[in-house]
C-alpha cells in the first residue's frame, strides 16, 4: 500500500467566495511559486465581470503562481510603472489593464504584462468582446500570462463536461475550466454516463439510457445536435476518442462479456480489439494513438493494463493494490492517472509511466474519474470533500488543489476539454 503524499508543512487558503461569481477554493503551497500582482483594471466596476479577479484565481489555481498586494494607484495598460515599487511588494511580474464599453454594447479589454525583476514589458493584447464572452476574455489573459511566465501553454480558457444527478434528472454540464458558466447540453430522466470529449473540442461522446439500456451518442455542443453510434444487442460503454477524432475505442457485449472495440467515430462495423473472457473496459488512448489503456479483470480483479491499437497481448500495467480503475495518460505520455483502493478508500493515485513510481496524491476517500488537463500539468476528478460532492483539481505533486464551482447535485465523471482548434 502507498502511504499519501504528506502536503507541504505550510498550507494556505486562498477563499474567492466573497466575490459572488467565485467559487473556487486553491489549498496548499508549492515550491516555487512565481509571485505576481493583479490590480483591478481600470473601468472594471463598470463591467459585469471583475476581470483581474478571474485571472488571479485562474493563476492561483494552476499551482504556479501566488497573490501578491498591488502597488496602489490606478493602473491600466498605457502606464509606464516604476518597476522598484512592485518588487518592494515582493511582485516578480504584474498586470495591468482596463475595461472599456463600446458603444455597440462590446466590451474592449486590454492589458499588459510586466517583468518586474527584468523591468520589463512582456508584451500586451486586446479583445473586443459581447458581455457574455468577458470570462473568456480573463481566461485568455491568464492563458498569455501562464505562457510567458512559465514557457507552458495555459489550459484556462479550455472547457470542462461532468455529469449532475439531483433527483431523478441526470445533466450533462459544460463549463470554464474553473467550473464556471456552466450551460446544460443534455438533461435526462434517464442517467448519462462517461463523457468524453472529442479531440477536435466541438464534440462530445456519452452513454445514455434513455432506451433503457446503454448506447453512445456522439453530441455536438455548439448546436446540440446528436447522433446514435453505437446500438449494438447488449451494453455499448466507456468511449473514448482517438487523437485524430476519427476512432472509437468502447466497450461492447455484443459478442458476450464486456470487450473492447474500436469503430469509426462516425459509425459503422466494429472491430474487437482484443480475445479475452475476462471484462475489459474503460479505454484511454495514448497521445500518439499507438497505444490504449484499460481496465480487466483478467488477473482476477481490477487492474489497468496497456496493449497496441494495432493488436497483440496485453501488457499489465499496476500491481500495487488489488483494485485500479479509470485510467487517464497524460498528453505527454509520462504520467498515468488512476484510481485505486486503498483500506476500502478510493484515492487518485499518479503514476511515473518511465519508473513504475506511484503516488497517493489527495487525503480523500472518493476519489473517481480523473482527467488530465491539456498541458499535463493538472487533474480533473470528483470526490466527497467534507461530505460535499466536489470537483477538484491537483496539481501532480498532490501540493495544489482546488475545489471548483459545481452545480447543485452528485457531481460525477468530469472530462477535461482539448485546446479548441
Amino acid at each position: 500500500m502507498m502511504k499519501k503524499i504528506m502536503l507541504a508543512v505550510i498550507t494556505c487558503v486562498v477563499s474567492l467566495q466573497a466575490s459572488a461569481q467565485f467559487r473556487v477554493e486553491v489549498s496548499g503551497v508549492g515550491l516555487t511559486q512565481i509571485p505576481v500582482a493583479i490590480p483591478s483594471f481600470k473601468g472594471e466596476d463598470a463591467s459585469p465581470q471583475k476581470l483581474s479577479a478571474i485571472v488571479m484565481a485562474d493563476l492561483e489555481r494552476s499551482g504556479q503562481f501566488r497573490g501578491t498586494e498591488s502597488v496602489s494607484g490606478l493602473w491600466d495598460e498605457g502606464s509606464r510603472p516604476e518597476m522598484s515599487a512592485w518588487r518592494q511588494k515582493g511582485a516578480d511580474a504584474f498586470v495591468t489593464g482596463s475595461v472599456t464599453r463600446l458603444a455597440d454594447g462590446r466590451f474592449d479589454v486590454r492589458f499588459r504584462l510586466w517583468d518586474a525583476v527584468r523591468a520589463q514589458d512582456l508584451g500586451a493584447q486586446s479583445h473586443a468582446v459581447v458581455a457574455g464572452d468577458l470570462r473568456l476574455a480573463a481566461h485568455r489573459i491568464s492563458d498569455f500570462v501562464y505562457e510567458k511566465l512559465t514557457g507552458d501553454k495555459g489550459v484556462f480558457s479550455t472547457r470542462l463536461a461532468y455529469v449532475t444527478k439531483a433527483g431523478s434528472s441526470y445533466n450533462l454540464w459544460v463549463a470554464d475550466a474553473d467550473g464556471e458558466n456552466a450551460q446544460s447540453a443534455l438533461n435526462s430522466p434517464e442517467p448519462v454516463i462517461s463523457p468524453s470529449w472529442a479531440p477536435n473540442g466541438n464534440q462530445l461522446a456519452y452513454v445514455s439510457f434513455e432506451s433503457r439500456k446503454p448506447v453512445v451518442y456522439v453530441h455536438d455542443v455548439s448546436t446540440g445536435r446528436r447522433r446514435l453510434v453505437a446500438n449494438f444487442k447488449g451494453s455499448n460503454s466507456a468511449p473514448a476518442w482517438s487523437p485524430d477524432g476519427r476512432t472509437l475505442a468502447l466497450t461492447l457485449s455484443r459478442d458476450g462479456g464486456s470487450q473492447l472495440y474500436l469503430m469509426d467515430a462516425n459509425g459503422g462495423e466494429p472491430r474487437r480489439l482484443a480475445q479475452s473472457s475476462a471484462i475489459d473496459t474503460e479505454p484511454a488512448f495514448t497521445a500518439d494513438g499507438k497505444t490504449i489503456y484499460f481496465v480487466s479483470d483478467r488477473g482476477g480483479s481490477p487492474q489497468i493494463y496497456k496493449m497496441p491499437v494495432s493488436g497483440g497481448n496485453p501488457e499489465r500495467v499496476t500491481f500495487t493494490g488489488t483494485y485500479n480503475i479509470s485510467p487517464a495518460v497524460s498528453p505527454d505520455g509520462k504520467w498515468l492517472a488512476y484510481i485505486s483502493r486503498v483500506s476500502g478508500a478510493f484515492k487518485l493515485h499518479v503514476m511515473d509511466i518511465a519508473s513504475g513510481a506511484v503516488s497517493a496524491i489527495t487525503d480523500t476517500t472518493a476519489d473517481e474519474n480523473p482527467s488530465f488537463s491539456p498541458n499535463g500539468k493538472l487533474v480533473i476528478y470528483a470526490t466527497l470533500q467534507q461530505g460535499r460532492e466536489a470537483l477538484m483539481t491537483s496539481t501532480l505533486d498532490g501540493k495544489i488543489k482546488a475545489r471548483l464551482a459545481g452545480q447543485n447535485g452528485d457531481i460525477r465523471e468530469p472530462d477535461w476539454g482539448p485546446y479548441q482548434k
